[in-house]
């Protein structure tokens, strides 16, 4: 597990940039990953630490896998944009990731679902599977529904600082989640998480100004890097993002260093 997570979170810094490519098994080919075997191919020449994906994406790419790019197999997922209800299933088997080299496996737990129950069963009983057989988990940890009695965002801190920590307890070795807007609250999230917490991006914007501040101040609050997609391939330029957030995470770069680079 150690020598797996090494290639998740750079021995030199502790961080990582994770690229997320997972989106086609909910909404088909999108813009920016139409061609698996393109990104996948300019991800391992950037020196990107791992791609998040689908075993769909990995075969199609398989050719293109730089062995310094590690592989973050999504094992949860059993809906589509066509009517599903964005309930997750375990849908790959923990043999199945380490049977394609995987450095880590993927689950989603959200967390005050009506099926919160269901979620965290499943995903607690696939991560003792993997950590028999020498896998971390990456625990995406999503805030639904309502905190003593009033609904909240997706990234409301206190919600987020639950979910972490509700994460690591069912046995997360890493946590995906939203920023919460500022350091100062996603200090009191890593605070809380024993277990190192990497942010994910959400929904597209074009706002790359906010993309990069969001990474640095996560960074300067104690996260340890990105699982970042449609903010990444989605902007037009995918080599140029990838060089901008690598300087974000491991380079110590500025807000301002990294749109330079844009």
């Amino acid at each position: 597990m150690k020598i797996r997570m090494n290639q998740v979170f750079n021995k030199k810094d502790g961080r990582s940039v994770m690229i997320a490519m997972d989106h086609g098994s909910i909404a088909g080919p999108m813009k920016g990953i139409v061609d698996p075997s393109e990104l996948i191919e300019i991800c391992s020449r950037n020196g990107v630490d791992s791609v998040l994906t689908t075993k769909g994406c990995a075969q199609a790419a398989m050719n293109c896998w730089d062995r310094t790019c590690g592989l973050a197999l999504r094992l949860s997922g059993g809906f589509t944009v066509l009517g599903g209800k964005f309930e997750e299933q375990i849908i790959t088997s923990p043999e199945t990731a380490i049977s394609y080299g995987a450095s880590c496996a993927a689950i989603t737990v959200k967390f005050g679902h009506e099926k919160e129950g269901d979620f965290i069963k499943q995903a607690s009983l696939a991560a003792d599977r993997c950590h028999e057989l020498g896998l971390p988990v990456m625990i995406e940890a999503m805030a639904k529904g309502t905190m003593f009695g009033n609904k909240f965002e997706a990234n409301d801190p206190d919600a987020i600082k639950m979910v972490a920590r509700m994460a690591a307890e069912i046995g997360a070795d890493f946590v995906k989640t939203y920023f919460t807007g500022d350091a100062k609250g996603f200090s009191k999230v890593v605070e809380g998480c024993p277990v190192p917490i990497i942010i994910l991006g959400g929904a597209k914007t074009d706002d790359i100004e906010m993309v990069f501040s969001d990474i640095y101040e996560s960074l300067q609050a104690g996260g340890r890097g990105i699982a970042m997609g449609r903010n990444i391939w989605g902007q037009g330029n995918t080599e140029k993002m990838i060089e901008a957030v690598n300087g974000l995470v491991h380079k110590n770069w500025s807000v301002k260093e990294a749109l330079q680079v844009i």
